[in-house]
């Protein structure tokens, strides 16, 4: 099983500069490269003094195909890093650029169509279990009409997963029936999905699993979260088998963008 390595960097240059420099200057190619929009969850006990305590805005999340180091003339531009490796499946590897690339920029005729639950939402007052808040939809709705291309386009969730002793298999069914229905029908994909390499001394301590789910927009997203047969499924195997999670809300970019794109990074 492949490793591979999670960099959510947080920068001291702007992000054009930085993937300049990443694309001419070095031979590193990631999987995936993703601007960080916000996040969805926060971690209430994992991590948090690395990702949250000390307000940091993140910038950049980067996923190697590999157990690759920053080398030193882009370590220079970061002022915060935060990073993980994982094992991944080879056969969610095998082919993937090609493959992300076709989720990226899919035909409008893929795209499924909302599928109306945005009319009558289940809205809650907070988002830490998944669920539809006030307040997020409020984002929501704002990013997707004055977000730009982003706002418009596919976003990747990047989650970190740990779970509660003996429920990972209840997790399972979780990610079962996300890609029988209550995911894949809105377009979602869970397309790097990994367990976490921990040093011995680590081990039951930290996060379990990562995971980089696709959705076509953020109107998809928020269509899951606000349906009865997606919270159905989240309060019977996802929100009692995690005793930490966290979410954040990412939209990728290519080294290959044109500096039109870049410059709105």
């Amino acid at each position: 099983m492949p490793a591979c390595t999670i960099q959510l960097l947080s920068l001291s240059c702007p992000i054009p500069k930085f993937l300049n420099t990443l694309k001419n200057q070095t031979s590193l190619r990631p999987l995936t490269i993703s601007r960080v929009i916000r996040w969805i969850i926060l971690p209430t006990s994992i991590s948090t003094s690395e990702l949250v305590a000390r307000n940091i805005h993140w910038d950049l999340l980067l996923i190697f195909p590999s157990t690759t180091s920053i080398p030193e003339n882009l370590s220079k531009h970061i002022a915060h890093q935060f990073s993980l490796q994982a094992g991944v499946p080879s056969r969610l590897l095998q082919n993937f650029p090609q493959k992300n690339h076709d989720l990226l920029h899919p035909s409008l005729s893929s795209i499924p169509v909302l599928t109306g639950s945005l009319d009558k939402p289940l809205v809650s007052s907070s988002s830490q279990d998944l669920s539809l808040s006030s307040e997020l939809l409020a984002w929501i709705t704002s990013f997707s009409q004055s977000g730009g291309a982003p706002g418009k386009g596919a976003v990747s969730m990047l989650n970190l997963l740990a779970f509660r002793p003996g429920k990972k298999e209840e997790y399972l069914k979780y990610g079962a029936e996300f890609s029988k229905s209550i995911g894949s029908k809105r377009g979602g994909d869970a397309k790097i999905v990994g367990s976490v390499i921990h040093d011995r001394e680590e081990e039951g301590e930290g996060w379990d699993e990562i995971a980089l789910a696709h959705y076509p927009s953020i109107l998809h997203f928020a269509d899951m979260l606000g349906s009865e047969d997606y919270q159905e499924v989240n309060r019977k195997f996802r929100v009692p088998s995690l005793r930490d999670t966290c979410i954040l809300c990412t939209s990728e970019v290519g080294l290959d963008d044109d500096d039109r794109e870049m410059a709105n990074l």
